[in-house]
């Protein structure tokens, strides 16, 4: 986690942070843990023929019905980033449920 403050600030020696990325280090982990769940999501839809995912509904260990639920929330506040949301579009999420 230093490692990626340093990066961040751009204050990570460029030979350390060779050595790192030689190693796998993901520098941005957030980013790609929504990939992660993506994937799966795509996976779902492709399966299911829809992009609903049960609220309970889990993947490989990964809460895929929360992890949706709350890229819902993030998007009803206006926090869900754009590009995010374009993709989720592309594969038919469905915004607003009916309860």
């Amino acid at each position: 986690n230093t490692q990626r403050k340093q990066k961040k600030k751009g204050k990570l020696d460029q030979s350390n942070e060779k050595r790192l990325d030689d190693v796998g280090v993901v520098w941005d982990v957030l980013s790609e843990q929504w990939e992660k769940n993506y994937g799966l999501l795509v996976k779902f839809q492709q399966k299911e023929g829809h992009s609903n995912v049960p609220g309970s509904y889990i993947e490989d260990d990964i809460k895929l019905g929360n992890w949706l639920d709350n890229q819902r929330q993030l998007k009803k506040k206006g926090k869900l980033d754009q590009s995010n949301e374009k993709r989720l579009d592309e594969i038919g999420v469905v915004w607003k449920l009916n309860s």
